[in-house]
């Protein structure tokens, strides 16, 4: 199975609890505005891989670097439903944890006639719901866009009592062959996850 990716950061710490291994989709049906990925709109660019390849990555970044969990993040992970879910279910059948940011609302994730959907569903331990919207920015909620949206935890491998849940967003930035990444939650203003090719010289 091939799935259309704009982007794997190996290991992670601004992209849910703990060490997470995250991947951003390429292609999202919604255009909601201020979006902070909208390259990752189209459904044309990224990179196409197989799910054995994203699942051969997962498995080392989990030997090399302990991640305790996967974020799949987009884009739009429940326009890839069948994909998102063979790697859901590679990353499960390694010990690891799932954690999806979709911009549908549980209830409509849950309505949809798409059985890939409610299969990627069954397989996410937590899930952040509903579409950004930019009017309500989120002022003190980890890993939360605007005020509409929930965590659900659809599982008992986290707790909303964790202090987790309750600490500053983080951003991560990363310099790598004269390319900076960044990605995370600094501010309701800055992009989350973007990429400016030599924007600073490797010396």
């Amino acid at each position: 199975m091939m799935i259309r990716v704009a982007q794997i950061v190996a290991c992670t710490e601004a992209e849910g609890p703990g060490k997470r291994f995250a991947l951003w989709f390429q292609g999202c049906p919604l255009r909601c505005a201020g979006c902070c990925n909208p390259e990752m709109l189209p459904f044309t660019g990224g990179e196409m891989m197989t799910v054995s390849a994203v699942a051969e990555s997962m498995r080392q970044a989990r030997d090399e670097h302990d991640i305790e969990g996967i974020s799949l993040l987009g884009g739009e992970p429940f326009a890839h439903a069948g994909g998102a879910g063979g790697v859901a279910r590679a990353a499960r059948d390694i010990g690891l944890s799932v954690m999806i940011y979709s911009g549908y609302t549980l209830e409509e994730l849950h309505g949809m006639s798409d059985v890939a959907v409610h299969a990627l569903l069954s397989l996410t331990d937590v899930l952040v719901d509903g579409p950004y919207d930019q009017s309500r920015p989120e002022t003190w909620r980890r890993w939360v866009g605007s005020s509409n949206q929930h965590v659900h935890f659809l599982t008992n491998r986290y707790s909303p009592d964790d202090a987790c849940w309750s600490r500053s967003n983080t951003l991560e930035i990363r310099l790598r062959g004269g390319e900076v990444s960044v990605n995370g939650f600094p501010s309701r203003t800055a992009v989350g996850l973007w990429r400016r090719p030599k924007l600073i010289e490797a010396s």
